[in-house]
């Protein structure tokens, strides 16, 4: 039995590919250094160096759609994209876990 393919995703500029591919990066790191997370220190420790490189390619990715011109992130198309790439999921890991609440 083949697994569920998953949905295409939605046409894309080149660089709004790469905001949700930066974006992406940057949530991942964030999960990782999530301090209410279990994990060791050297493992956050590198996300967060690593968050520096990954926040600079996400500027730079919104530069350059806003000296092309593109003035507007078009939020359902983009949300469509996150969701086809995991985002959901990954996103999660950034927010406290329902257990660490209280």
């Amino acid at each position: 039995m083949l697994p569920e393919e998953l949905p295409p995703l939605p046409a894309l500029t080149h660089a709004e590919g790469e905001l949700v591919d930066h974006y992406l990066s940057v949530v991942d790191l964030l999960g990782r250094i999530n301090p209410a997370r279990d994990g060791d220190t050297y493992r956050g420790l590198r996300a967060a160096q690593a968050l520096v490189r990954k926040a600079e390619e996400l500027r730079d990715a919104l530069e350059l759609m806003h000296d092309r011109g593109e003035r507007e992130v078009h939020g359902v198309t983009l949300a469509r994209a996150l969701r086809v790439l995991d985002g959901e999921r990954r996103v999660a890991r950034v927010a406290l876990p329902p257990d660490a609440v209280g």
